[in-house]
C-alpha cells in the first residue's frame, strides 16, 4: 500500500472511532438533532416514588415502519414487555420506559374473557378503539396523556384496578398491529 493510501485508511479509521466515541458518550443525538431528543439522542427521567404495586413496562421497536399484523411465532416489529404478567387488585403504578427509536405510549385497557391479546380490530386509522381505557402513560418525563414517550424516556401512570384481565397497548398508528401489547392479569 501506498503512503497515500496508508494515509487515507488512517484518516477513515480516526473518523470512525470518532464516531463511536461520541455515541458512547451520547453527544450525536445532540449534534443530530441540537436541542431536542432524538434518534440518538436520550432524555433521562427521574420517576417520583409511584404508589401501589410496581410493574416497569419496556417499549421497544426495531426500527422502520411496521403496518401488518406480527407472526405470531416470530413475533412483530415492536414490542411491550412488564416485568410481571399478574398483580394483586388496588392501586397498581406503570413505569413505562421507552428503549426503541420512535415514540410510543402505553394504555391500559379491560380485556374481556373471551378476546385474545392482540386481537382487538384495526380502524381506518391503524389504531385500536380506546373506549374504556382506565388510564394512560403517554408523557415524556412525566405522568399521564401526553404526545408520546421519546425514545430513551420514561413516563408513567397509576390506576387502581379490579380483579380481571387487561391488555397492556401502545396505540399509536400501526404500532399495535406491529406487535405492541401485552396482557395483565389482576387477582
Amino acid at each position: 500500500m501506498t503512503g497515500r493510501g496508508q494515509l487515507i485508511l488512517g484518516a477513515a479509521a480516526v473518523i470512525l472511532l470518532t464516531a463511536l466515541s461520541l455515541v458512547a458518550a451520547g453527544l450525536v443525538g445532540s449534534l443530530v438533532n441540537p436541542g431536542g431528543t432524538g434518534f440518538l439522542s436520550r432524555t433521562r427521567c427521574l420517576a417520583p416514588n409511584l404508589s401501589g404495586q410496581l410493574v416497569s413496562v419496556s417499549l421497544t421497536n426495531m426500527g422502520g415502519p411496521m403496518v401488518v399484523r406480527p407472526n405470531p411465532i416470530m413475533g412483530g416489529a415492536m414490542r411491550m414487555t412488564a416485568d410481571r404478567s399478574t398483580v394483586a387488585h388496588g392501586t397498581v403504578s406503570f413505569l413505562v420506559t421507552n428503549g426503541g427509536t420512535i415514540s410510543h405510549e402505553l394504555v391500559i385497557l379491560p380485556l374481556p374473557d373471551n378476546q385474545i391479546p392482540g386481537t382487538r380490530p384495526i380502524g381506518g386509522d391503524a389504531k385500536i378503539d380506546e373506549t374504556g381505557s382506565l388510564g394512560e402513560a403517554s408523557n415524556t418525563c412525566a405522568e399521564g396523556t401526553g404526545q408520546g414517550i421519546l425514545p430513551g424516556a420514561s413516563g408513567w401512570v397509576t390506576v387502581t384496578l379490579a380483579p380481571g384481565h387487561y391488555e397492556l397497548v401502545c396505540n399509536l398508528p400501526g404500532h399495535y398491529a406491529a406487535g405492541m401489547y401485552t396482557q395483565l392479569t389482576v387477582n
